[in-house]
């Protein structure tokens, strides 16, 4: 049976950070000086090995967790990545969110391994616009890798699109374009300022809702997070669909998250937003991270609405209750960089 909270979410999924390397250096994300052009390469000292990764697995497939999810970072950079996804235990489905470059030739063995989904980061289809955005010049190799996953059946293909200043222009023609191709849906991810400190960038998501409900020929909503879905220029399986990750000042968004999150260098991590929450697993055996597990989720909180409340200017402040325990983590120096590319599914 799954854990569940205090406040009566169950965590059902788990998102495991191989590495915080990326070969992009991408302006709105959260890990910065990136870039890195060495390709894939072995664990370094200060990340997870595939033991580790899948100790952990092992132990949380005790407690009915469906889904695991790698990130990074970006986890291709990890030369291990085909042992560890056939190594996840047969009860899990497997999926991965990545920038795509390195889809071109390990496609089809990750999907042997065993991996059954893919997220691809894709914010422009111009390429200019896309080498601003991402600092890179891979939009060829990145075009290729979502064809790679097409082909390879790790459908529907999911393009994640973060919206924000520099983006806002190319939603329109993003829309577009996963209309008419197969196998290919689109997941508009509202920029998170207080993870950049870049307030500025930041658009109003509600206009791009207004606009795909003109456009949409069906909408739904998603029991996870209350996400909206936008059916346009058809309704195909495959493709068609347009949604809209929209987790900033958003309680309804936070009451029904069921993950718990895994850092690059293996700390147990209840809410993407929160680093007061860390618990290292270190050298840990099987059953003291059965106890951390089972520690961490008892100590998950609705970050909107519960760790943030509203103030009363209608902004958002941390609550008392947890105060102190944000204070000792900034005594205690605590920080992680976690690059797990937000909160696309």
């Amino acid at each position: 049976m799954p854990l569940v909270d205090d406040f009566d979410r169950a965590v059902t999924g788990v998102r495991v950070s191989l590495t915080d390397r990326c070969n992009f250096d991408c302006v709105y994300c959260h890990n910065e000086g990136l870039g890195d052009t060495r390709g894939p390469m072995a664990p370094r000292d200060n990340e997870m090995t595939a033991d580790d990764v899948v100790r952990f697995l092992e132990v949380v497939d005790e407690f009915d967790v469906e889904e695991v999810k790698f990130t990074g970072g970006e986890p291709m950079l990890r030369e291990d990545l085909e042992e560890i996804v056939r190594r996840v235990p047969d009860s899990m489905v497997v999926s991965m969110t990545t920038n795509g470059t390195f889809l071109p030739g390990r496609a089809e063995g990750l999907v042997n391994a065993g991996l059954s989904r893919v997220n691809v980061s894709q914010d422009a289809l111009d390429p200019e616009a896309f080498r601003e955005v991402t600092q890179s010049g891979a939009y060829d190799q990145v075009m290729t890798g979502v064809r790679a996953a097409v082909e390879t059946g790790l459908t529907p293909v999911k393009l994640n699109m973060v919206v924000f200043e520099h983006t806002k222009g190319y939603v329109e023609e993003m829309v577009e374009y996963v209309a008419r191709e197969n196998g290919l849906r689109l997941q508009l991810i509202e920029y998170m300022p207080e993870l950049t400190g870049r307030p500025e960038w930041s658009v109003d998501i509600g206009r791009v809702h207004d606009w795909l409900a003109e456009e949409a020929e069906r909408v739904e909503r998603r029991e996870m997070h209350g996400r909206r879905r936008y059916w346009i220029g058809g309704e195909s399986a495959e493709g068609g669909m347009v949604e809209i990750v929209d987790p900033v000042e958003n309680p309804d968004f936070c009451a029904s998250c069921g993950r718990v999150r895994v850092t690059h260098d293996g700390k147990l991590k209840g809410c993407l937003n929160r680093n007061d929450d860390l618990r290292s697993m270190g050298e840990m055996t099987r059953a003291e991270i059965r106890t951390a597990f089972r520690e961490v989720v008892a100590n998950r909180v609705p970050y909107y609405g519960e760790y943030m409340i509203r103030d009363g200017d209608g902004g958002w402040e941390i609550n008392d209750d947890y105060l102190s325990v944000s204070s000792e983590s900034r005594d205690d120096g605590e920080r992680t960089a976690f690059t797990d590319g937000g909160n696309g599914d």
